[in-house]
């Protein structure tokens, strides 16, 4: 004998599977973001960490290369470096576009590292 079923639980199924998949969907957005944001910001403190080898100049193009390979906004290549006896603070600042459903976010990124050399 064979009994009937609504199929009920099967819908539900499939609606917690679109928001599953949605929000996975745009999270994958809003963490390619963050994600270049540290490897920036890793970049900013291992440009740190050789600072006494470096020249100020060899420090921002390095940074700027970094920032283009990385396909970060043209601001963050526009990195500010303070040098004061043996201590070394080097920072940025961009804004990244993320396209959420019915909405455009611009996140406000601000990597720095200070350290001495």
């Amino acid at each position: 004998m064979v009994t009937r079923r609504r199929g009920a639980s099967t819908l539900g199924c499939l609606f917690s599977l679109l928001v599953v998949a949605a929000i996975i969907y745009f999270g994958v957005n809003i963490g390619e973001v963050y994600m270049r944001y540290y490897q920036f910001r890793d970049d900013i403190v291992q440009a740190v960490r050789f600072a006494g080898h470096n020249s100020d100049d060899q420090i921002a193009r390095g940074l700027r290369l970094s920032a283009d390979s990385l396909g970060l906004p043209e601001a963050a290549g526009r990195v500010t470096i303070h040098r004061t006896g043996h201590q070394i603070s080097i920072g940025s600042e961009y804004y990244e576009r993320v396209e959420l459903p019915l909405m455009v976010r611009e996140i406000h990124l601000q990597p720095h590292a200070e350290g001495s050399f």
